[in-house]
């Protein structure tokens, strides 16, 4: 049965619901988006669309939608990872096949959408699908109808579309590199979910939760220290909830006494030699500069806080990108970063990935 949660819930019984589906959250910063999210569930023919960098929590938010629906709840929730999907497969993989329809088609096959038949279909990183599949999904999702590949008959569906995307669409269909008639189908309730950095006070609570979710299988941690989490609140996460989750499971794995977690667990999880994690005198003489002009610049600007981040975040990034290597891949070892990590930075700030300058958009059709 689904949960249920009466619409004028206070913030604590939401946080509480949507806690006990997976979506953890603590801070005030987050309650707009629950509260769209709750309506959004009550609503089950409404199409919805979750913006967000990659790691902060689409997809257990389209579950979490999917399993308060009090309609399709029971039904399946099937995931179309749009940026996995080869171009040349795509249409089979969405829509299904006959036998003999392609080379290799041995046997009838249905898609993804027949999978989710009366349930939801997570359409993940939708802003990676290619051009030439956009029309054909438009089609399915105004019509309700699919046609197999090699078939010449058409057989409804009846889904419920959660779509995510790791950067904004518009600026995407500005640029032609997405439909606006599908981005318009698409954006019926839209969802924007805060990076982390963005939602300091939900730290402690998923630190909590992520230990608690491996206490199986590691030491069960009773508390949390609230160094580590003044500590935390410090760091940028640009890999937002998911790379918080695996330095939990690291300090975790690294852990051989003790209920607690702090700062000596982080600095054993981040590898770091130095006794305590400590920094060199010229590290921190530098990173103290930089701490102070950052300060200056927003006390002067009138820059918020995660807006002087994300400017620095960028020419750091850019700087790195000039001269941290040859390759994508030595710039990712020289920032101690995974390089899938480094390509969603470049995308979403819009940098190119050679020279750390920023992308042009290209011009409209018919410009100039």
């Amino acid at each position: 049965m689904p949960l249920s949660i009466p619409p004028d819930a206070s913030n604590d019984q939401v946080r509480e619901a949507f806690a006990r589906l997976g979506f953890v959250a603590a801070s005030d910063a987050i309650m707009p988006v629950l509260r769209q999210a709750l309506k959004a569930a009550s609503a089950s023919d409404v199409t919805v669309l979750v913006e967000g960098e990659t790691g902060t929590g689409k997809r257990v938010l389209a579950q979490a939608i999917h399993q308060l629906d009090r309609k399709r709840a029971g039904f399946p929730f099937v995931t179309a990872h749009c940026s996995a999907i080869s171009e040349a497969l795509a249409e089979s993989e969405l829509f299904g096949h006959r036998r003999g329809a392609f080379t290799g088609a041995i046997a009838q096959r249905p898609g993804l959408f027949q999978a989710a038949n009366r349930g939801t279909l997570f359409l993940d990183e939708i802003n990676d699908l290619p051009l030439a599949l956009q029309p054909k999904l438009l089609d399915v999702i105004q019509r309700r109808v699919v046609r197999p590949l090699g078939s010449d008959r058409e057989s409804a569906v009846n889904v419920r579309i959660i779509a995510a995307s790791n950067q904004p669409l518009q600026p995407l269909v500005l640029q032609h590199r997405f439909r606006s008639d599908l981005y318009y189908r698409l954006n019926v309730v839209r969802l924007r979910l805060p990076l982390l950095r963005e939602r300091p006070d939900d730290l402690a609570a998923l630190v909590r939760t992520f230990a608690g979710r491996y206490e199986d299988i590691y030491r069960p941690i009773v508390t949390i220290e609230q160094e580590l989490v003044d500590f935390l609140r410090t760091q940028f996460f640009t890999g937002n909830v998911r790379e918080l989750e695996h330095a939990v499971v690291r300090m975790l794995f690294a852990k051989s006494n003790g209920t607690s977690l702090g700062m000596q667990d982080w600095c054993a999880q981040a590898g770091d030699e130095r006794a305590g994690g400590e920094q060199s005198e010229d590290d921190r003489d530098l990173i103290g500069e930089a701490a102070q002009n950052l300060w200056q610049s927003i006390s002067r600007s009138g820059r918020s806080y995660p807006q002087a981040i994300q400017e620095l975040e960028k020419k750091v990034l850019a700087a790195a990108l000039a001269t941290g290597g040859r390759t994508r891949k030595e710039v990712a070892r020289t920032l101690r970063t995974s390089e899938r990590t480094l390509y969603h930075m470049i995308r979403r700030h819009h940098l190119s990935a050679t020279k750390g300058r920023m992308e042009q958009p290209a011009a409209p059709e018919g410009a100039e």
